[in-house]
């Protein structure tokens, strides 16, 4: 991509929690750097490209690779909203637990849980 080419930051919205102590903090400060590269110099359709790929890969292999293909998933799923956990309302965190318990038990399948 050339340097010229490269997407914008959000104008008005703030990286950071205002205020964040601790583990947020930690997790939000490490998380700048990837997430800027990701969301900056990564064209726009290679993650969602690559977690549907790696989502269908799970859903169809129906053996622990099929697992092990979804954990990436789980893992970016989680990341995000991890991040965006104090800007949501009741909607949006139900939304997200439902799609990681989701994800888990479909993981939990791939390895022989249930």
């Amino acid at each position: 991509m050339a340097p010229d080419s490269k997407r914008p930051l959000p104008k008005g919205e703030q990286f950071f929690t205002p205020g964040a102590t601790g583990l947020r903090k930690a997790v939000e400060q490490r998380s700048a750097v990837p997430m800027t590269y990701l969301f900056t110099q990564v064209p726009r359709w290679v993650a969602p490209a690559v977690l549907v790929i790696l989502l269908l890969a799970g859903f169809a292999v129906a053996n622990p690779l099929g697992g092990v293909a979804v954990l990436p998933v789980i893992a970016f799923i989680g990341w995000l909203a991890y991040l965006s956990w104090p800007s949501l309302g009741i909607g949006g965190k139900v939304l997200r637990v439902a799609m990681l318990t989701f994800l888990v038990l479909l993981v939990a399948t791939r390895f022989g849980a249930f």
